[in-house]
């Protein structure tokens, strides 16, 4: 263990840290659920939603009795929803194991626990001597020490993973990870950082050579794809159209109203060519929204919503497409472009 790295930032972490419900608990439940949120969720955002997820499944009994529709449904609004659904199962997976795993392997096995998570689970629940190494460490670690190896390449993720380790305080694990996580949220910043505050400024090569924006370094940037949706909000009376999201795309197994998706953006009389809309036989069309722009991590999703009525409702319905009242759709997890589509003006 390097001292001059790690105990000026517990030093630091012991005046600046926040204080939250998963730091007032050594239960690895606890802990695993927070760290499934704040995968990739900004703490400021992820803390209600974590409180309302601990309310309703406080346990993993809970957890795993409930269905995956329920999960989804708390879990509305956070995005990235294989989270709820990996969690979901691994809550099978403990309950079946008869309890919550403590070694490192254990927690490792659990379905959507990679090794950061491990890592954390790991030190702050049971002690265990395994460094967190996620976009803040190495950040950190990069502006600290000059390393100029790509943190997107098979040799960096190794050396920052051997970096990460040595540097561990052993005798303290828990307390060295989350001095981390936090230095990273509120010090080391990906932008304009506040170096003079900083307790490790005197030995940071990034600082030295006024080079801190540099850090870390990629090699590639992620290719982003756009796609092109055309929801249709059918409705007769008080009721409306609605689907389950099937197969390993986005938002699987969550709820949407009629969508055509196309290579580009359909004029109107293009979309009334498509098979969906000829299925659903309506008389009135009408676009209330065009041209929103949701982004994902890899994909830039545009949407253009109608309005469509008809007499009657099409027999059959579109293959996969069920009727409900308008009132009951709270009862349905939805994306949060959905929810905009839907409900914001």
């Amino acid at each position: 263990m390097d001292s001059f790295f790690s105990k000026p930032i517990e030093k630091w972490y012991k005046e600046h840290k926040r204080f939250l419900p998963w730091r007032c608990t050594s239960d690895p439940y606890a802990i695993w659920i927070s760290e499934i949120i704040l995968q990739q969720t900004r703490v400021a955002q992820g803390l209600e939603y974590y409180k309302r997820f601990m309310s309703r499944f406080p346990n993993v009994a809970t957890l795993a009795l409930a269905s995956e529709d329920e999960v989804l449904l708390y879990w509305q609004g956070l995005g990235y929803y294989s989270r709820a659904r990996n969690l979901h199962f691994a809550a099978h997976q403990i309950v079946e194991q008869g309890g919550f795993p403590d070694t490192y392997d254990g927690i490792r096995a659990l379905k959507g626990v990679g090794d950061y998570t491990a890592a954390a689970i790991g030190s702050i629940a049971f002690g265990l001597p395994y460094a967190v190494v996620d976009g803040n460490v190495y950040r950190i670690l990069s502006r600290v020490f000059g390393v100029e190896i790509p943190i997107d390449s098979t040799q960096g993720k190794k050396y920052f993973a051997q970096l990460a380790q040595r540097l561990l305080d052993v005798d303290a694990p828990g307390l060295y990870n989350q001095s981390v996580m936090d230095f990273g949220a509120l010090q080391c910043l990906p932008k304009s950082p506040d170096c003079t505050a900083c307790p490790l400024q005197e030995r940071c090569v990034a600082y030295a050579q006024c080079k801190v924006d540099a850090f870390p370094v990629k090699s590639h940037k992620t290719k982003v794809t756009d796609r092109y949706f055309h929801y249709m909000n059918f409705r007769i009376g008080d009721e409306m159209l609605l689907r389950q999201r099937k197969g390993n795309d986005i938002w699987k197994n969550l709820y949407e109203i009629p969508l055509v998706e196309a290579d580009h953006r359909l004029t109107m009389e293009e979309l009334e060519k498509t098979p969906l809309f000829q299925q659903l036989a309506c008389n009135q069309i009408q676009q209330v929204k065009e041209q929103i722009k949701h982004v994902l991590s890899h994909r830039v999703i545009h949407a253009d919503l109608y309005l469509l009525s008809a007499d009657k409702w099409p027999s059959p319905l579109p293959e996969g497409y069920f009727k409900l009242k308008v009132s009951d759709l709270g009862n349905y997890a939805i994306s949060r472009l959905m929810d905009v589509i839907l409900h914001e003006k």
